[in-house]
C-alpha cells in the first residue's frame, strides 16, 4: 500500500466496509477513486471522505445530508460554512436522538411494569387451587 493511494481491498480492511459499500458510495458520488484500468485507487481525500461518511451514518445523517456537508468543504471559506452547517445539523440530530432515547426509556419502563404484572398473574394461576369444600 502506498501512502498516496489504497486499493479497494485495503480500504475495506482499513475501514471495515465491504467492496459493495465502497462501490455504492462511488455510485452516489460521495467517493471519487482514481481508475487505473479496472482497479480503483482511493486517495487520501477519499479516505478522509469515507471517514466522514461513516461517522455521519453512525450519527443517523442521510447520505444526501452527508453529501451536502462534504460539498461545502470546497466552498473556499476555510471550511467555515461546512463547520457551521455540520454544527446545526448535528445539534438537530442530537435533539432527535435524545427524544428517541426518552421514548425508548419510557417504553422500557412500561414493558417492565407489564412483565411484573404478568409474572404475578402467572404465579397466581400456577398455585394449586384449594378446594373450598371437600366432597
Amino acid at each position: 500500500m502506498s501512502n498516496e493511494t489504497m486499493t479497494i481491498r485495503e480500504m475495506c480492511e482499513a475501514f471495515d466496509v465491504t467492496p459493495r459499500t465502497l462501490r455504492f458510495y462511488e455510485a452516489k458520488e460521495l467517493l471519487f477513486p482514481e481508475r487505473v484500468g479496472q482497479r480503483r485507487l482511493f486517495t487520501k481525500r477519499d479516505r478522509a471522505r469515507l471517514k466522514l461518511i461513516l461517522r455521519g451514518k453512525r450519527f443517523g445523517f442521510s447520505l444526501e445530508e452527508i453529501r451536502q456537508l462534504l460539498d461545502l468543504y470546497y466552498k473556499g471559506d476555510g471550511q467555515l460554512s461546512q463547520l457551521e452547517q455540520t454544527y446545526d445539523l448535528a445539534g438537530k440530530r442530537l435533539e432527535d436522538l435524545e427524544r428517541q432515547r426518552s421514548e425508548i426509556d419510557s417504553a422500557i419502563t412500561d414493558l417492565r411494569d407489564q412483565l411484573k404484572w404478568a409474572e404475578k398473574v402467572i404465579s397466581t394461576m400456577r398455585q394449586p387451587r384449594r378446594a373450598s369444600a371437600t366432597n
